[in-house]
């Protein structure tokens, strides 16, 4: 699609509507604004007819004002159909997204038993909850009866916040808060807690749970870490995440145009704060290759501790050698 002056003006319009609207700070909405029309002003956009290149330059523009990474201008070559909830899709788009679902597995890539009885969760993404739920209680009844968990977030871009929090409720023996959920609309706030109820067996609060990140973790499953980090109840190992706290929503903004745009913010109720533009710093500082690695030594070690069989530390002194024999030999992370 090939954009002139008229049609970059009703997109440019359209994009500033929808973040003074709906953008959950008001105020840095007035920014983008701002930042908007004086790049218009001085024809920086005039020379863009690309309606792809335009919603990107509008996307860096966005995020350069707010230092949001979720707030962004996308384009699409087919016209986007009016917005419509997941309840009020047809039979046939309900079970057309079920099916992709189902072909990812719902976000879990491999389920795993480490030596010494370490459980292994690999999650790339965090599908609805609804649709998740029996997939990822058969995980977890997998893993329910090892002696350590590792959590594997390092590919996992975010999803459904709802399964980020259904997968906390397996760490908890009773009701948990959280976090607490600012909405710009209505000027309300919500608080977020455990389940009373999980399907499967539930992992416990005692037994120790590691949650691996990298720069590319990020939205819910930062959502994840950083509260289980902050109740104490899990270790964080690899690298600080990629800083996106604010979650949000598509909207339509022109037949071939969508904005991405917050409309909430998260609060911890222990920091009373979140991880936006910052992201979530690991408890063990490492890179995201050797985050695996590392939380395995972490966990060996404490068995070893407190291991009075001269047999068995000797198996596990051995596989800890293994563990340090694979070590990268990095000393920046790429």
């Amino acid at each position: 699609m090939q954009m002139n002056a008229a049609s970059r003006q009703q997109l440019i319009d359209a994009v500033i509507k929808e973040v003074n609207n709906s953008y959950v700070f008001p105020d840095m909405a007035k920014k983008v604004e701002t930042s908007l029309r004086h790049q218009q002003k001085r024809g920086f956009y005039d020379a863009i007819a690309s309606a792809q290149q335009l919603s990107e330059v509008l996307s860096d523009e966005l995020q350069a004002a707010t230092k949001d990474r979720h707030l962004r201008v996308m384009y699409s070559e087919a016209v986007i159909a009016g917005r419509k909830s997941y309840d009020e899709r047809s039979p046939e788009e309900a079970a057309s997204y079920l099916a992709m679902m189902r072909s990812n597995n719902f976000g879990i890539d491999k389920i795993e038993r480490l030596p010494f009885n370490i459980g292994y969760l690999d999650l790339a993404r965090f599908a609805r909850a609804k649709e998740m739920a029996e997939t990822l209680a058969a995980a977890m009844t997998l893993v329910a009866h090892t002696d350590a968990l590792v959590i594997d977030l390092r590919n996992n871009g975010g999803g459904d916040a709802a399964a980020g929090l259904l997968l906390a409720s397996y760490m908890f023996d009773k009701r948990t808060q959280l976090n607490d959920f600012y909405y710009r609309e209505g000027n309300r706030t919500e608080q977020r807690w455990t389940a009373d109820v999980v399907p499967g067996l539930r992992y416990g609060g005692t037994k120790p749970v590691y949650i691996l990140t990298s720069k590319d973790t990020f939205s819910a499953a930062e959502d994840f870490t950083y509260a289980l980090k902050n109740l104490k109840r899990a270790t964080v190992v690899g690298e600080t995440t990629g800083g996106g706290a604010n979650q949000g929503d598509n909207k339509r903004l022109l037949p071939n145009f969508s904005l991405f745009v917050p409309l909430g913010r998260t609060i911890s109720p222990v920091t009373k704060t979140n991880w936006e533009g910052v992201g979530v710093t690991p408890d063990i500082s490492v890179c995201a290759s050797d985050a695996l690695r590392t939380a395995q030594l972490a966990i060996l070690a404490n068995i070893a501790a407190s291991e009075n069989n001269p047999d068995e530390l000797g198996r596990l002194n051995e596989r800890i050698g293994q563990l340090r024999e694979r070590t990268t030999g990095r000393i920046t992370c790429g």
